[in-house]
């Protein structure tokens, strides 16, 4: 799934600039919160894929 791979490599992403802002680095928190709200944003795409997937298999039980 595409949107998966894609929240992955934004939290990797995120990884070094979170150690640094938590050392002081003001412009790696600066960063960090933009690269926070692309994981927000990446994250509910993921959320509507797993939904439409659910969507699409005919109901288990009946």
């Amino acid at each position: 799934m595409e949107a998966y791979e894609n929240l992955k490599r934004l939290v990797a992403a995120a990884e070094d600039d979170i150690r640094k802002a938590e050392g002081g680095n003001k412009a790696a928190g600066t960063r960090a919160r933009k690269t926070m709200q692309e994981i927000k944003a990446a994250s509910q795409e993921v959320r509507n894929a797993i939904l439409g997937l659910r969507d699409q298999t005919p109901a288990a039980g009946g």
